[in-house]
């Protein structure tokens, strides 16, 4: 078992384990003022919900729900699971579910942003247990036939993928990790640090082929289902997006945009693909002015 990083170890002691479906998921939650809505933060792959503590201490008043899914972070990471995009959001569903008095915020990144389309698509069905009060989506590649997969995640999705995890050392996760932050604000060795011992916790770094199955449901027509969630839900959706990320590119915005004409845009000049980390002023200051609104 990889030991975690000091930091890493401090963000599990502030949180729980909850059981859903079987698997202890790890929750880091915060109650706020009665009277504002709560928001549910959805982190990205391969990271965690560590990605989002800056809002713990830059949004106060609010209150706030982390977790990590199923295979990531600090959560239980079975070994033959099928980790598809509806089971995950059954676990937000169940988490929100617990967690969150009132309607809900959601606030995603990357992975979680794939998430957050099928929670949408339950909503536009009448399915979804939770109320649903607004959505922010930071980027992500919710029409994958446009983004730019790095080399590491299309070995992956390969039929080598297995090997390829088998193979990931930190070396390697380091620099492909580094790889997709902005030269402004590159990846520090404390940051690179703490990811990689959460990714690597209870060897969740040989999982990266199962985390990653996420990307083949986003093709073809299995992604007809989250494509028409972004057309046609009817709440407020605002689109945040990190302009140098070299993965979920402008090409992606775009086509989303095509799906979504309307949807607010707010543009992150500068930042790479994880700008939650990369600048936390930024990010979460579009998280408060878009929570504000509602």
């Amino acid at each position: 078992m990889s030991a975690l990083t000091s930091r890493a170890l401090a963000w599990q002691q502030s949180g729980t384990f909850e059981e859903v479906e079987g698997h202890r998921i790890f929750v880091r939650e915060r109650p706020g003022a009665d009277d504002t809505q709560p928001l549910l933060l959805l982190h990205g792959y391969p990271s965690s919900s560590f990605d989002w503590r800056h809002a713990f201490s830059m949004l106060p008043g609010r209150r706030l729900i982390a977790f990590d899914f199923l295979g990531y972070g600090l959560s239980d990471k079975p070994r033959d699971h099928r980790y598809s995009l509806a089971g995950q959001a059954d676990i937000a569903e169940a988490i929100a579910g617990r967690f969150a008095p009132a309607r809900v915020v959601l606030v995603a990144h990357d992975m979680g942003s794939s998430v957050a389309t099928e929670l949408l698509a339950r909503d536009i069905e009448g399915k979804l247990t939770f109320e649903l009060a607004s959505a922010v989506l930071f980027n992500a590649s919710l029409v994958r036939e446009q983004a730019s997969l790095l080399w590491g995640q299309r070995l992956l999705l390969s039929r080598l993928g297995p090997l390829a995890a088998r193979l990931t050392s930190e070396f390697a996760f380091r620099r492909q990790f580094g790889g997709i932050f902005s030269r402004e604000h590159p990846l520090s060795d404390e940051e690179a640090a703490d990811q990689w011992s959460l990714l690597a916790h209870n060897g969740g770094h040989r999982l990266l082929q199962r985390l990653i199955y996420y990307n083949h449901e986003r093709v073809g027509p299995p992604g007809q289902r989250w494509h028409a969630a972004l057309r046609d839900w009817p709440g407020r959706l605002e689109l945040a997006w990190a302009e140098l990320d070299p993965i979920c590119t402008e090409a992606v915005l775009q086509a989303v945009l095509s799906l979504r004409p309307h949807a607010e845009v707010t543009r992150l000049p500068g930042l790479g693909h994880y700008p939650q980390i990369e600048d936390p002023a930024a990010a979460i200051g579009v998280i408060q002015r878009h929570a504000s609104q509602g």
